[in-house]
């Protein structure tokens, strides 16, 4: 699509900066906007040799450590000799002056990324939906097998008591974006503080691993060439990994509003339902636990608190991104999805 006014930047500038990191560029590129992200804004700039893209902060207030783009480049480059899905990192800008954010350059790993639906020139079978959902889990299962203990991975380790801490950052970012016209959650926080348990290992997780953050190999889409968006990337549960997941997979069967929410075709036939995610996770990592109740819900409280972050910044008129306008409603279905799984535990 092409770049939305109001998240432009000085083509001219970033051109004449990135030639200084790459001097092979030839041209003045074309630039056109990612349609797909609702937090860091990305796009591709397609030289006359040479096709890359481009990553920055959004405009706007922003939670404390979000939208870190020297951390992520940095964690991806860190990552990049064990896990070759990660795309190549190119450049780093730390100059927040030069288009008013910081940002970075990578490769464009060619391919197809599903979305809500799947790119029109993919037809997937029954058998085929179900390979690419086994091997986008067993991508997830490879990742959580990186050798944390590499020093430049290691960097990113801040200790044991990851579980508590995510459950209490998200609690106040929640806390802190709370606009009127959303629910409190404060049963649903409780509930996930004192539900805490031992965390199962300490392993390089994604945190944002859904099918439009993958990258499908033109030739076969069922295999996965790709993986993106790392911003939330860092060392911790792999349990908890999964549980976000969780969050965003809707089902055919689903009611009609979270079949309205859905981001990615999980809902084709063929695709596995969220109990055989777990069942094939935990078989594939031999990873098991009889509390996943915990897990999906904080995944859900996880995602309540992204979607509320971002609509803060619409109700606040901070972007005008039209895409944003009822993400309140989501908030409260949220909060709902929460409590209906904590009364079945």
């Amino acid at each position: 699509m092409n770049v939305r006014a109001s998240e432009a930047f000085d083509a001219n500038v970033v051109d004449a900066w990135l030639k200084t990191q790459m001097p092979h560029l030839e041209g003045t590129p074309a630039i056109t906007q990612y349609s797909g992200g609702a937090s860091n804004w990305t796009y591709r700039l397609r030289y006359a040799n040479d096709d890359v893209v481009l990553r920055r902060a959004p405009a706007g207030t922003k939670a404390a450590g979000a939208h870190d783009m020297a951390r992520e480049f940095r964690f991806q480059q860190a990552l990049k000799p064990s896990f070759h899905r990660v795309p190549q990192m190119l450049a780093l800008c730390e100059d927040a002056g030069l288009i008013g954010s910081r940002f970075y350059v990578m490769e464009r790993i060619d391919g197809h990324i599903p979305r809500k639906e799947m790119p029109r020139d993919v037809n997937l079978d029954r058998n085929g939906a179900r390979t690419l959902c086994t091997n986008a889990l067993d991508a997830l299962v490879e990742l959580h097998a990186v050798d944390a203990s590499t020093p430049a991975l290691a960097a990113f380790d801040k200790g044991a008591g990851y579980a508590k801490r995510q459950v209490d950052g998200w609690s106040e970012r929640y806390r802190r974006a709370r606009t009127w016209n959303v629910p409190r959650f404060e049963r649903v926080m409780r509930w996930l503080a004192d539900e805490l348990p031992a965390e199962s290992a300490n392993c390089v997780i994604h945190n944002d691993y859904r099918f439009d953050n993958l990258v499908l190999d033109r030739g076969d889409p069922t295999r996965i060439v790709g993986v993106l968006d790392w911003e939330m990337a860092t060392l911790g549960d792999p349990l908890m990994d999964v549980g976000n997941s969780l969050a965003y997979w809707v089902e055919a069967g689903d009611d009609w509003f979270i079949r309205s929410m859905r981001r990615q075709p999980t809902h084709l036939p063929g695709m596995l339902t969220r109990r055989e995610v777990i069942d094939h996770y935990a078989e594939a990592s031999g990873r098991r636990s009889a509390h996943w109740a915990f897990y999906e819900v904080y995944g859900l409280f996880r995602l309540a608190a992204i979607v509320q972050q971002i609509y803060y910044r619409y109700h606040h008129r901070q972007t005008r991104n039209p895409a944003f306008r009822h993400f309140w409603l989501m908030v409260h279905y949220l909060e709902r999805r929460c409590l209906a799984r904590m009364r079945k535990e």
